[in-house]
């Protein structure tokens, strides 16, 4: 955080940190339902986690698909 300080008045700094297979920090679950609820629907909270639960699976798979050699590019 600290190295975003020089940042104008204008811009609002906040950190995200996800665990893959714990929680969502406190402060960022926070900011995220503020953000969500701005939209005036109700569900929209709930829609943004659910979205990032998708988005780590995603990234997950694709580290757990990288681990894995393909024969071709042993010969």
């Amino acid at each position: 955080m600290d190295k975003y300080t020089s940042l104008a008045a204008d811009y609002h700094f906040q950190p995200i940190a996800v665990e893959m297979l714990g929680p969502i920090n406190k402060l960022t679950s926070d900011f995220l339902t503020v953000l969500a609820q701005r939209s005036g629907d109700e569900r929209e909270t709930v829609f943004l986690f659910q979205r990032i639960a998708v988005l780590l699976q995603r990234f997950n798979s694709i580290l757990l698909h990288n681990l894995f050699v393909h024969q071709d590019c042993l010969e």
